[in-house]
Order: structure tokens, then sequence, then C-alpha cells
């Protein structure tokens, strides 16, 4: 009886540890992929250059209604895989969600198809503190 327990309990302890394994290397390769493609810049510096930019919410667009950066165009990222077209690739390209998950995946198919200049909001939306705009419904 106390072995099987103890079977059990080891199986247990190596699916968790086999768990974080997997989210440390998830978020290890996230981080890269943001430093290989794009700068991230905390929101001072974001807000300094997004006058000269393309500002992308990558946010569903119930979302981006509720509140975005002011002058920020609503794209998105699943929109964005097939628009990306319509981005200038002469002008930087600011990016941001509510985390910097879509962010880090939108670079890095940015990049692939030849966009350069691409920029990352630092915590996302959720951290922002500059100014917004809501939709009026």
């Amino acid at each position: 009886m106390i072995l099987g327990i103890s079977k059990t309990l080891l199986v247990i302890n190596l699916l968790v540890a086999l768990i974080i394994l997997v989210w440390l290397f998830s978020w290890g390769f996230q981080s890269w992929r943001r430093k290989h493609y794009a700068t991230v810049l905390d929101q001072e510096d974001f807000q300094k250059g997004m006058r000269k930019a393309q500002v992308i919410d990558l946010r569903q667009e119930k979302d981006f209604k509720a509140g975005h950066i002011l002058g920020a165009r609503n794209l998105p990222y699943i929109y964005l895989r097939q628009q990306y077209g319509e981005l200038r690739k002469d002008m930087p390209i600011y990016l941001y969600d509510e985390t910097m998950t879509l962010s880090t995946q939108a670079v890095a198919f940015l990049a692939k198809h030849g966009y350069h200049n691409l920029y990352i909001l630092r915590e996302g939306y959720r951290e922002w503190d500059g100014k917004t705009k809501k939709t009026k419904y």
C-alpha cells in the first residue's frame, strides 16, 4: 500500500517538474524572440517615438473599443497575419497587446516578412498610464 502511494507521488512530482520545465523553456524562448526581432520599450520611450510610428493594438476589437492608446490602430493579431501588407516597411511599427504575448508573435511574423524597426510596449496595455481613448457605444 505505501509503495503504491510512493509511486503515485513520484509520478505526480515528475509531471509537475515536466510542466515547470516546459513553462521555463517557453518563457525563455519567447524572451529570446522578443530580443531577437524587436526592441522592447518602456512607456516613456514608447510615448516619445509613437508620433513618428505606426502604433498597432493587437487585441480584439471589443478590448480596443473598451480602451486603447490614443492614436493606435486596431489590427488584431489574427488579421495581422492576413493584412500585414498594409503596414509600411519604411516606418517604425510600435506594437502592443495586453501583456506582450501577441506582440512577440507578431514581431517574429513581421520580421520574417521583411519588416524591421519593430518595437514592443513593455508590460503591454495592462500597465499603460498614458493617454487613452474609449469608443462610445
